[in-house]
């Protein structure tokens, strides 16, 4: 067989998702040929996914039948041939419907497949001096754990070019497990930071089920260390979430706090930005309304242009900042959010149980968003591979104020919400002595980007009543 010259850049799914087969351009003449092997810039934009190689390995072959395999190594691989030609079979062994599933093709240099972690892969060689490459996007360590599948497994039943006992092969590869004792390879890690707090709570419950999600709080990652990067072997995840925030907004004001809301929100923020760059990482950033200065006449989009009035909105915009330099990252922006614990809705309650008549602002418009839809959305975005970008995330429904939500939490549990009276928030703030965060008077935020991705957010009154366990009612 003599390698084509002239194709066009060209890719090939396969019924292994994600195991994509590439033509590759080679140019030839008299003296020999040229090829461009792996060129980022062009393959990207063709859809070959921006895997960050950092292994350059190459296997030699001197004998036809020579064959190797079938190893799932944890990694993506672009395999490509310098000289010579193979015989490929790969076969999906990771967790999912596609288990066992199998594809088979022969690789000359004018051909090359990207093999998606977890997808076992094997090669025959086809002419002497065959020199087997492939570009990995993890280092090679001696304690790596690799999963294996049996050459001759009766399942897959590969249809190798040159029969098993004819061919040359090493004992431990002839000794490896039929499909059946294979155990699948899971998916890459999810890891939550900041799992004890009100959003941390929620994500555990919404992904209570799911082995591959590992949860940490304060105590058992410091994400201000200088030790960060070797605190976990980061190629074994996918994505991180960060639930950790500094975020009393009023002690911001002050020194220690602004020193504290900085750590937390922007030097802390850096690291896993780092981390995740350097890794090809997903990052889940959560933001907030606080980045706007409120003037708007309407809800914000994604796209306008952010003016934090305070110290606490000063460090969440320069997270947003810091996590958009991420390739992979999503940065939700929330409003007004109440979870497990000491919360205004939970404060109304007490309030309107104990025979007490507030003074709440109401000069302050928005929405309020439930940890748990919070925490539903950021799932949501994950696991349908969302566009990444930046994502406004409340409850749905009309535009509320906070003297708004106190009525109806007086009315929801039964009591009269014309004991709630509304104060301009100047008024509120007049008496006392302790600093006090400026607030964007307009903190709703639109929300067509999310449901355009097919999140329905659930809408906050509805939210309301459920969270104090009772029915909608009317004001």
């Amino acid at each position: 067989m003599t390698t084509e010259y002239g194709k066009a850049l060209a890719a090939a799914s396969t019924a292994i998702p994600g195991l994509v087969v590439w033509e590759l351009p080679v140019h030839g003449d008299n003296r020999g040929w040229f090829k461009e092997n792996w060129q980022r810039e062009k393959m990207t934009a063709a859809g070959l996914p921006d895997f960050g190689p950092v292994q350059n390995n190459i296997s030699f072959n001197d004998a036809v039948g020579t064959t190797r395999g079938i190893h799932a190594e944890p990694w993506d691989k672009w395999v490509s041939v310098a000289t010579g030609r193979i015989f490929g079979a790969w076969v999906d062994l990771r967790e999912g419907p596609t288990f066992g599933a199998v594809f088979m093709c022969e690789i000359d240099p004018s051909r090359a497949i990207f093999v998606p972690r977890g997808v076992g892969n094997a090669y025959q060689t086809l002419e002497p001096d065959t020199a087997y490459s492939y570009l990995v996007n993890d280092h090679w360590s001696p304690d790596v754990q690799y999963t294996f599948l049996n050459l001759a497994d009766e399942t897959t039943a590969i249809a190798w070019p040159i029969p098993l006992e004819q061919a040359e092969l090493s004992a431990k590869d002839a000794a490896h497990p039929r499909l059946a004792d294979v155990t699948p390879v899971p998916p890459r890690k999810t890891l939550v930071v900041g799992a004890n707090g009100q959003l941390g709570r929620a994500l555990r419950e919404q992904w209570q089920d799911a082995a591959h999600v590992e949860f940490a709080a304060r105590d058992d990652l410091d994400l201000t260390s200088p030790d960060l990067e070797a605190a976990r072997h980061w190629r074994d995840y996918d994505t991180i979430v960060n639930a950790a925030a500094y975020t009393a907004v009023d002690a911001a004001e002050t020194a220690e706090g602004r020193r504290d809301a900085w750590a937390a929100n922007v030097t802390a923020v850096a690291a896993l930005a780092r981390i995740a760059t350097a890794n090809g990482l997903t990052l889940v950033h959560v933001s907030s309304d606080y980045v706007f200065d409120g003037t708007n006449d309407r809800p914000y989009t994604e796209d306008d242009p952010i003016c934090p009035l305070g110290a606490y909105g000063q460090t969440k915009a320069a997270g947003d900042a810091i996590v958009a330099t991420v390739p992979r990252h999503y940065v939700v922006r929330t409003s007004w959010v109440i979870g497990e614990g000491k919360n205004f809705v939970r404060t109304m309650a007490s309030l309107a149980e104990r025979g007490i008549d507030p003074n709440v602002v109401d000069d302050q418009t928005g929405r309020l968003t439930f940890t748990g839809e919070l925490a539903r959305g950021i799932h949501h975005l994950v696991s349908t591979s969302a566009p990444y970008g930046v994502y406004n995330l409340t409850g749905a429904g009309a535009p509320t104020t906070w003297a708004d939500v106190a009525q109806r939490v007086f009315a929801l549990t039964g009591n009269d919400p014309a004991r709630v009276t509304g104060v301009s928030t100047a008024d509120y703030f007049a008496s006392g002595t302790a600093p006090v965060a400026p607030r964007p008077a307009n903190s709703m935020l639109d929300l067509r980007k999310i449901t355009a991705t097919g999140f329905a957010p659930t809408d906050a009154d509805d939210a309301l009543g459920a969270y104090l366990g009772r029915p909608r009612l009317s004001v």
